[in-house]
């Protein structure tokens, strides 16, 4: 018995889970898009699969610069939300309201935070352990 391809109602959401999907494969050759469904909604698969062939595979962002506070809206309103959007949430969320403020007005750099916490874990942008001194070469150097 074949098996269902994975189907998302919400074209956003759909998008959303098919950059996260291949974030999350992005060391091998696994990939999915998105395309809308003769039957509503859409579905979520591998851009070669045969059962697609010729089907037009909706643009994927290559990252979330542009963001809006209507998408954001969304994700915070999605009673099943995607379990990356609910963590990246849920991590500011339970910070002190007092804190998200003092980051926005004395301008904290959280991307240079962030690159620091991931160098002192040992690994590299793929997620393979390296160790720390080089480590520190991959997050620590400016882009």
């Amino acid at each position: 018995m074949a098996k269902e391809p994975h189907k998302r109602n919400n074209l956003q959401k759909a998008l959303d889970e098919a950059v996260w999907i291949n974030f999350r494969h992005r060391t091998t050759d696994y990939k999915v898009g998105v395309i809308e469904s003769v039957k509503g909604g859409y579905i979520l698969a591998h851009p070669d699969h045969s059962m697609f062939e010729g089907e037009h595979f909706e643009p994927l962002p290559s990252d979330y610069s542009e963001m809006t506070y209507k998408h954001m809206t969304t994700i915070g309103m999605d009673e099943d939300p995607l379990k990356h959007w609910e963590e990246i949430r849920g991590a500011f969320q339970v910070l002190d309201g007092e804190l998200l403020r003092f980051i926005l007005a004395k301008k904290v750099p959280l991307k240079k935070m962030i690159r620091f916490e991931l160098a002192c874990r040992g690994y590299d942008k793929n997620h393979k352990w390296v160790g720390f001194e080089k480590a520190q070469k991959v997050w620590l150097s400016d882009e």
